[in-house]
């Protein structure tokens, strides 16, 4: 099965591809690991981004869609979660074009919805714990013992850097723009699923596993 997750940042997508891919054994495919990890094996299509990267130039979709290739060749008995990929229409008919040349077929497209005013709140509350990393929030999970880490006993805590209003919004902004082209592609083959992305972790999950099963 292969899929494609949407969403902004922070509406979960990194955690549901991870349940995914332990639950039904699916690989994330994300395009900037992707291209990270090509440049370091030095695979063909990696040798070629790293040129375009070092002379300080974006990466074309021709050369995403050849590590995209490459990534699917490698992983051909799995299904593919498409994580950042595709962002236009012209990225969408590559895709197609990927799939179909190794037998494969784009099974659905899960839109994570979200309230942005809510999504701001989620995440410019985040804090951690600067020792063990564990995960705090200031409204919904605050250390049970006032600046004191539960799991550690650590005092000392920290904040993303972007974590902030402005950030986030700007970030919705850039998603919309991102998305907006290509959802009507899929919309009109009958392949978009939304799922409220502000529920609980797990009913987020339960919804994406129904969607699966029923096309399954």
């Amino acid at each position: 099965m292969n899929i494609i997750l949407l969403g902004p940042p922070g509406a979960g997508k990194g955690t549901q591809a991870t349940r995914l891919e332990a639950d039904r054994g699916m690989v994330q495919l994300s395009t900037g690991d992707m291209l990270r990890a090509a440049v370091k094996a030095g695979t063909p299509v990696g040798l070629q981004a790293k040129a375009v990267m070092d002379a300080g130039a974006l990466v074309s979709d021709e050369i995403v869609s050849g590590i995209i290739g490459e990534r699917l060749d490698q992983i051909a008995d799995k299904g593919a979660i498409f994580d950042g990929y595709p962002r236009t229409g012209a990225q969408a008919a590559s895709l197609d074009e990927l799939l179909s040349e190794r037998g494969r077929q784009l099974d659905c497209v899960i839109e994570l919805a979200v309230d942005e005013d809510a999504l701001v709140e989620r995440i410019t509350g985040r804090f951690s714990c600067a020792k063990c990393g564990a995960n705090y929030h200031d409204k919904f999970k605050m250390p049970k013992v006032a600046e004191t880490c539960d799991v550690c006993g650590n005092h000392e805590f920290k904040r993303r850097p972007d974590d902030n209003e402005a950030t986030v919004r700007t970030r919705m902004e850039e998603y919309r723009a991102k998305t907006a082209p290509i959802l009507p592609i899929y919309q009109a083959r009958g392949l978009v699923h939304q799922v409220d992305g502000m529920a609980d972790i797990d009913h987020v999950t339960s919804a994406i596993e129904a969607i699966l099963d029923g096309k399954g």
